[in-house]
This record gives C-alpha cells, sequence and structure tokens, in this order.
C-alpha cells in the first residue's frame, strides 16, 4: 500500500544536539511517525516525533512531538475518496 502524507514540524521544538552530521557535509534528524487508526479533532491522522535512543527508550524517557499530519492520499482507497489527483508517485 503506498500513502502520502502532508505534515508539518514545529522546528522551535527540534533538539539540535540530535542532529547529526554526516561526513559528506549532510546533516540529519532521525524522526518517528506514528500512523493513527482514528483522526483527531482536526483530521490530522500522524505524529512526529524525535527518534529515541535505546538507552532513551530502556529508561522509558517520554517521547517530544515535533509535528503532525494527515494522509492525503491511500492506494488502497478508491479514486472518489482520494484528496489528491493524478500524483505520480516516485516508486
Amino acid at each position: 500500500m503506498a500513502r502520502i502524507i502532508a505534515a508539518s514540524i514545529d522546528l522551535t521544538k527540534i533538539d539540535k544536539s540530535k542532529i547529526n552530521n554526516h561526513k559528506n557535509g549532510s546533516a540529519y534528524y532521525n524522526i518517528d511517525i506514528f500512523i493513527k487508526d482514528e483522526k483527531d479533532q482536526y483530521g490530522n491522522d500522524c505524529a512526529i516525533s524525535q527518534s529515541q535512543s535505546k538507552e532513551e527508550r530502556e529508561a522509558k524517557d517520554k517521547k517530544v512531538y515535533i509535528g503532525n499530519g494527515k494522509s492525503v492520499w491511500d492506494s488502497d482507497s478508491s479514486q472518489s475518496e482520494n484528496k489528491a489527483e493524478n500524483i505520480n508517485l516516485p516508486f
């Protein structure tokens, strides 16, 4: 199943110490995306948090949520239910 999710991240919530600088000059920030079965009051069905290290998970540190989103296209939905039309998927 393919799905397109439109999301936004609150940049003020990003822990800059978790930005991983690669030797090629790129910088990466690892995130986790949760796709929920139910939509919230705003129509969001996705939550985004910063990834946790193994130590943070074992210590049961609280997740830091940095954004949310909503599914805008789903390959399993009928064409009439899709919110986005004529989308060319890169895969």
